[in-house]
């Protein structure tokens, strides 16, 4: 069976140094001084043979005694997301406060890089485990089959955590949010309302989070005798405005919208009201991820609320466990609650 070609190789003890300065382009002595962590190579070129070394699947012996215990004070997370999108995502602002609030007080810092694809990120991940940029890593947005997850699950010698649910990290330590129950409350609310046209404006796909979310809204609108309507997305304001006017246009209408974050519902709202739909007499809005603005709006937004700060200060605690040699271990953070505000009423006597 041929292997994927974001997977390494098994680690195997004939790579030789001979093998490792062809890949990469350097002399043999290079190679041994990259390896046994000696002066005598720059930065550069020890991180392109430890990476080269890494993708050979060479097995580290006494020799790199060096490198493992060389320490950065510093945790790593790279993130393949438009770093314009990130800009104005409450929930990763939110996040990154609370690891900062644990990290500061013990003197460690987050190497936050952006990836512009999947395969980039993995290779910026392999190159810091290879040359010990950073003590941890943290993996989040985790995808379904993620190579990532496999990657750190096989050198498990290297601390690593993902922020996800334990279905899939499964030999990783995780800390994650019960978003499958979140969902149910949420349709199980406008339900109540007598809403039985709901939408679910969501994100990518291919993110573990999304199809657990997902599955769970198709699952509580089939039990309740509800029309569920997926609309995807890819969690910005253009796209989640997009989709929610072609939802308007259409025949049977929903009476109800969930979105996937915040920032999709705020402009939502502006798509209701440049249509003359009122919320929440007209149409009732649900939010995921509570930031300070959804109290702020017009109508506030209720909303799928959990405190994303203690979340971030929750993950960075447990990564430092892991770093200190705690087993891999599942650890539930919270369930993010339906807080009720404006946004949402009964449904309307007709669409």
């Amino acid at each position: 069976m041929p292997r994927d070609k974001n997977e390494s190789p098994a680690p195997r003890s004939s790579v030789t140094i001979a093998e490792i300065a062809e890949r990469a382009g350097v002399s043999p002595g290079a190679v041994s001084f990259a390896l046994n962590g000696r002066r005598g190579v720059s930065e550069s070129t020890r991180a392109r043979i430890l990476l080269v070394a890494d993708e050979l699947g060479w097995m580290p012996g006494t020799a790199a005694k060096a490198l493992a215990v060389k320490k950065s004070n510093s945790f790593g997370l790279v993130l393949a997301r438009d770093p314009d999108n990130l800009g104005v995502e409450s929930f990763y602002m939110q996040f990154l406060a609370g690891m900062e609030r644990e990290l500061a007080p013990r003197n460690h810092a987050l190497l936050l890089q952006m990836a512009p694809d999947t395969a980039s990120e993995l290779k910026t991940l392999r190159r810091w485990r290879t040359t010990r940029r950073v003590d941890a890593l943290l993996l989040m947005d985790i995808r379904v089959d993620d190579p990532r997850v496999a990657y750190f699950t096989e050198h498990s010698e290297f601390p690593s955590l993902a922020v996800g649910d334990p279905s899939s990290a499964p030999g990783l330590t995780t800390v994650w949010t019960d978003d499958a129950e979140a969902q149910r409350e949420a349709v199980r609310a406008l339900a109540a309302l007598g809403h039985r046209r709901i939408a679910r404006v969501a994100g990518l796909a291919g993110l573990v989070h999304t199809q657990i979310r997902d599955a769970a809204f198709r699952d509580e609108t089939a039990e309740l005798g509800c029309e569920g309507v997926l609309l995807r997305t890819d969690y910005t304001a253009d796209e989640g405005a997009r989709v929610t006017e072609e939802a308007i246009r259409s025949e049977r209408r929903p009476t109800a919208f969930i979105y996937d974050n915040d920032i999709m519902a705020i402009a939502a709202l502006g798509v209701f009201a440049r249509a003359g739909i009122r919320v929440p007499e007209d149409v009732s809005v649900i939010a995921w991820d509570d930031s300070l603005i959804c109290r702020h709006t017009v109508p506030k937004l209720t909303a799928l609320s959990h405190d994303v700060v203690a979340f971030g200060a929750h993950v960075a605690r447990r990564l430092f466990g892991v770093l200190d040699g705690a087993a891999p271990a599942a650890h539930l953070d919270s369930t993010p609650r339906l807080e009720v505000r404006e946004s949402t009423g009964p449904a309307p006597a007709s669409p």
